[in-house]
Protein backbone atom coordinates (compact mmCIF):
# COMPACT_ATOMS: atom_id res chain seq x y z
CA UNK A 1 0.00 0.00 0.00
CA UNK A 2 1.46 3.24 -1.10
CA UNK A 3 1.67 6.04 1.84
CA UNK A 4 -0.05 9.28 1.17
CA UNK A 5 2.49 12.47 1.53
CA UNK A 6 0.28 15.41 2.63
CA UNK A 7 2.19 18.54 3.15
CA UNK A 8 0.87 20.91 5.86
CA UNK A 9 0.26 24.76 4.16
CA UNK A 10 3.87 26.29 6.49
CA UNK A 11 6.01 23.20 4.73
CA UNK A 12 4.05 24.14 0.88
CA UNK A 13 5.30 27.69 1.68
CA UNK A 14 8.53 26.92 2.23
CA UNK A 15 8.89 24.76 -0.95
CA UNK A 16 7.34 27.48 -3.10
CA UNK A 17 9.45 29.99 -1.07
CA UNK A 18 12.97 28.00 -0.95
CA UNK A 19 11.83 27.51 -5.13
CA UNK A 20 10.91 31.67 -5.82
CA UNK A 21 13.96 32.88 -3.62
CA UNK A 22 16.53 30.90 -6.17
CA UNK A 23 15.14 32.75 -9.11
CA UNK A 24 15.04 35.91 -7.84
CA UNK A 25 18.64 35.89 -6.68
CA UNK A 26 19.23 34.90 -10.24
CA UNK A 27 18.01 37.80 -10.93
CA UNK A 28 19.31 40.12 -8.56
CA UNK A 29 22.70 38.72 -9.18
CA UNK A 30 22.14 40.46 -12.63
CA UNK A 31 21.49 43.68 -11.71
CA UNK A 32 24.34 46.49 -11.79
CA UNK A 33 24.96 48.40 -9.35
CA UNK A 34 26.86 50.96 -11.33
CA UNK A 35 23.26 51.79 -13.07
CA UNK A 36 21.24 51.46 -9.53
CA UNK A 37 20.16 55.03 -10.09
CA UNK A 38 18.89 54.46 -13.63
CA UNK A 39 15.11 54.72 -14.30
CA UNK A 40 13.14 54.05 -17.55
CA UNK A 41 10.57 56.51 -16.62
CA UNK A 42 9.95 59.43 -14.34
CA UNK A 43 6.86 57.44 -12.71
CA UNK A 44 8.99 54.17 -12.37
CA UNK A 45 11.74 53.26 -9.36
CA UNK A 46 14.80 53.32 -10.31
CA UNK A 47 16.68 49.98 -10.58
CA UNK A 48 18.13 50.18 -7.13
CA UNK A 49 14.90 51.14 -5.38
CA UNK A 50 13.17 48.04 -7.17
CA UNK A 51 15.67 45.79 -6.75
CA UNK A 52 16.04 46.59 -2.74
CA UNK A 53 12.37 46.66 -2.52
CA UNK A 54 12.40 42.99 -4.20
CA UNK A 55 15.20 41.99 -2.09
CA UNK A 56 12.75 43.04 1.52
CA UNK A 57 9.70 41.89 0.42
CA UNK A 58 10.81 37.95 1.23
CA UNK A 59 11.43 39.10 4.78
CA UNK A 60 7.79 40.32 5.35
CA UNK A 61 6.70 37.10 5.40
CA UNK A 62 8.61 36.67 8.73
CA UNK A 63 7.78 39.83 9.81
CA UNK A 64 4.38 38.96 9.08
CA UNK A 65 4.56 35.89 11.26
CA UNK A 66 6.01 37.92 14.04
CA UNK A 67 2.95 40.30 14.29
CA UNK A 68 -0.37 40.86 13.96
CA UNK A 69 -0.32 44.15 12.54
CA UNK A 70 1.57 46.78 10.64
CA UNK A 71 1.26 50.48 10.98
CA UNK A 72 2.62 52.07 8.65
CA UNK A 73 2.91 55.34 10.46
CA UNK A 74 5.78 53.96 12.38
CA UNK A 75 7.89 53.96 9.46
CA UNK A 76 7.13 57.59 8.32
CA UNK A 77 10.14 59.60 7.56
CA UNK A 78 12.29 56.71 7.62
CA UNK A 79 14.74 56.04 4.75
CA UNK A 80 16.38 52.79 4.62
CA UNK A 81 19.98 52.40 4.57
CA UNK A 82 21.47 52.55 0.66
CA UNK A 83 22.75 49.26 -0.72
CA UNK A 84 25.61 50.40 -2.61
CA UNK A 85 26.73 47.61 -4.29
CA UNK A 86 25.70 44.19 -5.20
CA UNK A 87 27.74 41.86 -2.41
CA UNK A 88 25.68 44.28 -0.02
CA UNK A 89 21.82 43.67 -2.15
CA UNK A 90 22.94 40.10 -2.32
CA UNK A 91 23.78 39.70 1.24
CA UNK A 92 20.64 41.48 1.94
CA UNK A 93 18.24 39.07 0.27
CA UNK A 94 20.02 36.21 2.08
CA UNK A 95 19.35 37.55 4.99
CA UNK A 96 15.77 38.00 4.45
CA UNK A 97 15.17 34.85 2.96
CA UNK A 98 16.76 33.13 6.21
CA UNK A 99 14.13 34.72 8.42
CA UNK A 100 11.10 34.46 5.87
CA UNK A 101 12.40 30.21 5.97
CA UNK A 102 12.75 30.26 9.63
CA UNK A 103 9.63 32.17 10.13
CA UNK A 104 7.95 29.59 8.18
CA UNK A 105 9.83 26.71 9.96
CA UNK A 106 8.57 28.42 13.52
CA UNK A 107 4.85 28.56 12.31
CA UNK A 108 1.84 26.01 12.65
CA UNK A 109 -0.98 25.76 10.13
CA UNK A 110 -3.09 27.75 13.15
CA UNK A 111 -0.13 30.95 12.77
CA UNK A 112 -1.53 30.99 8.90
CA UNK A 113 -4.60 31.48 9.89
CA UNK A 114 -4.51 34.27 12.22
CA UNK A 115 -6.02 37.60 10.79
CA UNK A 116 -3.21 40.25 10.29
CA UNK A 117 -3.94 44.17 9.61
CA UNK A 118 -2.24 46.68 7.48
CA UNK A 119 -2.79 49.96 8.74
CA UNK A 120 -1.97 53.75 8.67
CA UNK A 121 -2.84 55.35 11.82
CA UNK A 122 -6.71 54.51 12.55
CA UNK A 123 -7.29 53.85 9.04
CA UNK A 124 -7.29 50.39 8.26
CA UNK A 125 -5.77 49.00 4.45
CA UNK A 126 -6.69 45.60 4.94
CA UNK A 127 -7.07 42.76 7.24
CA UNK A 128 -5.93 39.11 5.77
CA UNK A 129 -5.31 35.43 7.61
CA UNK A 130 -1.84 35.39 7.58
CA UNK A 131 -1.40 33.00 4.82
CA UNK A 132 -3.59 35.27 2.56
CA UNK A 133 -0.80 37.71 3.69
CA UNK A 134 1.97 35.20 2.99
CA UNK A 135 1.15 33.86 -0.72
CA UNK A 136 0.99 37.66 -0.88
CA UNK A 137 4.04 38.26 -0.40
CA UNK A 138 5.72 35.45 -2.62
CA UNK A 139 3.57 36.61 -5.18
CA UNK A 140 4.42 40.67 -5.10
CA UNK A 141 8.21 39.62 -4.94
CA UNK A 142 7.59 37.67 -8.22
CA UNK A 143 5.99 40.22 -9.88
CA UNK A 144 8.93 43.00 -9.18
CA UNK A 145 10.91 40.20 -9.77
CA UNK A 146 9.64 40.20 -13.51
CA UNK A 147 9.90 44.11 -13.31
CA UNK A 148 13.91 43.84 -12.67
CA UNK A 149 13.72 41.57 -15.85
CA UNK A 150 12.35 44.10 -18.02
CA UNK A 151 14.57 46.64 -16.51
CA UNK A 152 17.81 44.30 -17.41
CA UNK A 153 16.45 43.95 -21.29
CA UNK A 154 16.26 47.97 -21.70
CA UNK A 155 20.04 47.98 -20.18
CA UNK A 156 21.41 45.08 -22.12
CA UNK A 157 22.31 42.74 -19.30
CA UNK A 158 21.58 39.29 -19.92
CA UNK A 159 18.27 38.36 -18.74
CA UNK A 160 18.45 34.61 -16.92
CA UNK A 161 15.98 32.21 -17.14
CA UNK A 162 13.64 32.21 -14.54
CA UNK A 163 10.37 30.30 -15.11
CA UNK A 164 12.29 29.16 -18.70
CA UNK A 165 14.46 29.93 -21.02
CA UNK A 166 15.18 33.96 -22.09
CA UNK A 167 17.28 35.24 -25.50
CA UNK A 168 19.85 35.32 -23.42
CA UNK A 169 19.59 31.77 -22.09
CA UNK A 170 17.89 29.22 -24.71
CA UNK A 171 19.19 26.42 -23.37
CA UNK A 172 18.29 26.83 -19.22
CA UNK A 173 17.69 24.32 -17.32
CA UNK A 174 15.66 24.89 -14.36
Amino acid sequence: MEATLVATPTQTFAKELTAEAQLTRRVLERVPAAQFGWQPHPKSMTLGQLACHTADLIGWIKDTLDTTEIDLTAFAGMVPAPLTSSEELLAYFDERTAGARTGLQQATAEDLEQPWTMRNGAQVIFTQLRGEVVRHLISHMIHHRGQLTVYLRLLDVPVPGTYGPTADEPSWQG
